[in-house]
């Protein structure tokens, strides 16, 4: 994901609106789901460069646990409507 840490906080916090979820330091959050939970760990990856611009990445762990397929299917979708931005 293209995208800084702090970036990434502030449109996880609106995504997750509404979702039982608690941080688990600076960078990890567990999300109560319907029958278990799901872990999501963060970290910098290396900057993307296209001529003279400069793309910060982002990679991102998702680790459910006890949560069914269309379950998982719906919060993967309602997260990325949420962080999805403009572009092509």
């Amino acid at each position: 994901m293209s995208c800084a840490p702090t970036e990434w906080q502030r449109l996880l916090q609106r995504a997750l609106a509404g979702h039982a979820w608690a941080a688990q330091g600076d960078a990890q959050v567990r999300i109560a789901l319907a029958g278990g939970a799901l872990t999501l760990h963060w970290a910098p990856g290396p900057a993307r460069q296209i001529a003279l611009l400069r793309l910060p990445t982002l990679h991102l762990h998702f680790a459910f646990d006890g949560v069914p397929p269309a379950e998982r299917q719906a919060f993967m979708r309602h997260l990325d409507l949420h962080t999805h931005r403009g572009g092509g």
